[in-house]
Order: structure tokens, then C-alpha cells, then sequence
């Protein structure tokens, strides 16, 4: 038996450990491109291509309340102002061996803001260099 809890997932921006997750998927990482491509041949020959571009995105769901929109809205506003807003981003998972980092990061745009009568959710979109990968899965219990 194993076993996922949220609160075991770590993500860390630019030194600031991020709070107040909505509900739902709140953080995801992505590659912007396929390590590979295939191409294939009139004759049928096959031939794949390998990109090594390995940019890519971590999107952090954050409810309206949390405090760590103001952080991440200052990384924002750092960049528009003043190009001082690349961060580290890192995001690992310690109910196992799953991690996922960027040494340079940045807010693609600041979060949209709603409004209504319940929770509304902030979505922060950072565009990535270089998005490792390691690791992966949920570790069995101790």
C-alpha cells in the first residue's frame, strides 16, 4: 500500500516555500517539447529526431487567499520593471523520489484575478531554461 499526501509535496520558489494550494491539480510540470520525433519515408524507412531543447513550464494553482501570491506577484512585478524577476524553482515530491527543478525560472505573466462570492484560484504560469526531471513514483512505507 502506498500512499499520496499533499501536504509531503514541496515546491520552493526563488527560496520561498509556496502555500495555500487550491483544490484539484495544483502543480504541474511540462515539457514544452518531445525529447522525440519520428519522420517516416515513402519507401517506409523511419528516422526519429532528437531535440535537446528541454524548456518547459510549472504551473502553480494557489487559492485566492494565500499568501504566496503576493511573492509571486513581486517576482512579476521584479521582472516587468526591471528584468530581476529569474528565480530557482523546484518542486519535489517527498512522499517518494519525484522531483522536478529549474535553475532559471521565470512568471510568464501575472496570475488573472476573479472575484465572486467563494474561492476564487490564482494560476501562476513560470516559463523554465532547462526543466530537469528526476526520479519518479510514490515510495513504498517504511
Amino acid at each position: 500500500m502506498k500512499t499520496f499526501d499533499p501536504k509531503q509535496l514541496s515546491v520552493v520558489v526563488g527560496g520561498h516555500i509556496v502555500q495555500g494550494y487550491a483544490d484539484g491539480t495544483f502543480v504541474e510540470c511540462a515539457r514544452n517539447n518531445d525529447t522525440f520525433t519520428r519522420a517516416g519515408g515513402a519507401d517506409g524507412e523511419q528516422t526519429r529526431f532528437k531535440s535537446n531543447d528541454r524548456s518547459g513550464t510549472v504551473t502553480i494553482t494557489l487559492m485566492q487567499s494565500s499568501t504566496s501570491n503576493s511573492i509571486l506577484e513581486g517576482y512579476a512585478i521584479a521582472d516587468e520593471s526591471e528584468n530581476g524577476g529569474i528565480v530557482s524553482i523546484i518542486v519535489k515530491d517527498n512522499n517518494g523520489t519525484e522531483i522536478c527543478s529549474a535553475a532559471y525560472a521565470w512568471v510568464q505573466k501575472p496570475a488573472d484575478k476573479a472575484h465572486a462570492k467563494e474561492n476564487s484560484d490564482r494560476t501562476w504560469i513560470f516559463e523554465t531554461g532547462e526543466l530537469v526531471f528526476t526520479g519518479g513514483g510514490i515510495a513504498p512505507p517504511q
